[in-house]
Parts: structure tokens; C-alpha cells; sequence
């Protein structure tokens, strides 16, 4: 009869502590959703905010938007090196670097120091502005761009084009890493503006 006292009461304490899990698990999953004012500073950091305010302005961007994309790309990490070589806070890759260098208008900065985070942040912001207005002015197209390639984006919307449809961004997106991608920036964005409001300059 002992013995099946304290089965039964173990039994108990594992319930509750279960329990205790799930309600700790559930006010955990509310407040990532509700995104309450401490929780996002938390969650979304900001630094350079300085760089990412003036080359927002420079080339007609939201701040928060530039600022989503350094979080989503690097997480603020200056010395970030992709698999495939992309560094720095908003992941530029060397060839894009480049590319940029040889444009009519490019930015302040130079391609060799593309790893600096104030020249990263010059030439992703430029970069972002040039896909926006490539584009059409749409920023889950820019984005999808920034993340898989501009020719990436551009054989998904001949291949929708030739079936007769359109490619919804981030929706028909083949490529989930770059459905995520998109969609965290997104996410991302209006919490950067309304949680630095006071840092981060007005949107564009």
C-alpha cells in the first residue's frame, strides 16, 4: 500500500511539473507574439545606429528596414563569414562589392574594405535601394533578391510568368530558407520602428 502511495505521488509531481512546463511554454510563446517593449530590445538588438540611420537616409530608406535586415543577416556580428563568403553586418558578398564599385553612383567606401561595418553598411544599403527600385519598388522582392540572388528571383517569376500566374512573395518562393528569410524581415521591421522610434530617424 506504501509502495503504491508513493507511485502515485510521484506520478503527481511529474503532472505538475508537466504542467508548469506548458504554462511556462505558453506565456513564453505570448510574449514573442505580443512583443512587449523589453522583450523586442531583447530579442531585436540595435547597434550602428548611427551608419544605418545616415545610409538609410542616403538612399531613401526606413531605417528600421535596413536595421531588420543587419539583425536577420548577421545579428549584428561584424565579423560574420556566410559559407559562401557574404561578411560583415549585412552580409555583402565580395562580387556584389564589386559590382557596386563599378556603378555610375556607388557609395562612400571601397570594395577592399567591404568587412568595415560602416563600408558594409554603406554598400547593403545601397544594394537594398538598387534591388527596391529594380524591382518595382517592392521590398518582399528586394528582399528575396537580396537573400537567393537577383537571378534566383528573376527564373521564378519567368517560370510563374510561363504558367500563367504570378510569383507571390514571400508565398511561391521555392527556396524556404528565403521564404524565412523574407518573412523575418518583414516581421522584423515594424518592431525595429516601434521599439527604437527614438533612434532609429524617421522612415523615408
Amino acid at each position: 500500500m506504501a509502495r503504491r502511495r508513493r507511485r502515485g505521488s510521484r506520478g503527481r509531481r511529474i503532472l505538475g511539473l508537466l504542467l508548469v512546463i506548458a504554462a511556462l511554454v505558453a506565456a513564453g510563446l505570448a510574449i514573442h507574439q505580443s512583443k512587449p517593449s523589453w522583450y523586442a530590445r531583447w530579442w531585436y538588438p540595435l547597434e550602428y545606429e548611427k551608419a544605418i540611420n545616415r545610409d538609410a537616409r542616403l538612399n531613401g530608406l526606413d531605417p528600421a528596414l535596413v536595421a531588420a535586415v543587419v539583425w536577420r543577416e548577421s545579428d549584428y556580428d561584424p565579423q560574420a563569414v556566410s559559407p559562401k563568403g557574404a561578411v560583415g553586418l549585412m552580409q555583402v558578398l565580395p562580387s556584389t562589392a564589386r559590382f557596386i564599385e563599378s556603378q555610375d553612383d556607388p557609395p562612400p567606401g571601397n570594395a577592399r574594405d567591404i568587412s568595415d561595418p560602416e563600408v558594409n553598411v554603406s554598400y547593403g544599403s545601397w544594394y537594398l535601394r538598387h534591388l527596391i527600385d529594380l524591382h518595382d519598388g517592392s521590398v518582399p522582392a528586394a528582399l528575396a533578391a537580396y537573400n537567393a540572388g537577383p537571378d534566383n528571383l528573376r527564373k521564378w517569376w519567368a517560370n510563374a510568368t510561363s504558367k500563367g500566374t504570378e510569383l507571390r512573395v514571400p508565398e511561391d518562393v521555392p527556396f524556404e530558407e528565403t521564404r524565412r528569410y523574407v518573412t523575418d524581415v518583414l516581421d522584423a521591421w515594424p518592431v525595429y520602428r516601434q521599439a527604437y522610434g527614438e533612434r532609429l530617424g524617421p522612415a523615408a
